[in-house]
């Protein structure tokens, strides 16, 4: 919520009255042990624990213990992700707009890109998200069944 207070000030936010969701399956993954510290302290922890012995231990396929898995995060982000085609399914022949913002943080943006795109949360897509950037997931050819990842937004034709 303080994210979107300093994304929209006020007057913008009495825009969106109505039309807010906060959900729960948009939050930033469970990382269970590993909260708080770095990756190469939960790999290290790992090896002591005796795990992860033919493979260094990767969040992305191995998920956190006493946290969430990749599957867990597939099965939350894809409600979102249907749920926003559902809405612009509808006006992909731009009827009427229907942008959504998603704002969350880091890692499940990183996830939550995946699915858009129709990888599994374990597949390698190096991308980084700069804090407090706006990253923008689109469609092709104006389906819902064609979704993709904008690169090059043209600023011009923007308007705010």
């Amino acid at each position: 919520m303080r994210t979107y207070e300093l994304l929209f000030d006020a007057s913008m936010r009495d825009n969106f009255v109505g039309k807010i969701e906060i959900t729960e399956d948009i939050r930033e993954w469970d990382y269970g042990l590993y909260e708080g510290i770095l990756p190469s302290q939960a790999r290290a922890g790992r090896k002591e624990r005796g795990l992860d012995k033919d493979r260094p231990w990767n969040i992305w396929t191995d998920g956190c213990e006493e946290g969430e898995n990749p599957a867990e995060i597939k099965i939350r982000l894809d409600r979102v992700i249907a749920q926003i085609r559902e809405i612009q399914g509808p006006y992909m022949h731009g009827e009427k707009p229907v942008d959504v913002a998603i704002i969350a943080h880091g890692q499940i943006l990183r996830a939550f890109a995946r699915r858009w795109l129709g990888f599994e949360v374990s597949v390698m897509l190096p991308m980084m998200l700069e804090p407090g950037a706006v990253g923008v997931l689109s469609y092709e050819h104006h389906s819902v069944e064609e979704p993709a990842f904008m690169l090059g937004v043209n600023m011009a034709d923007t308007t705010i």
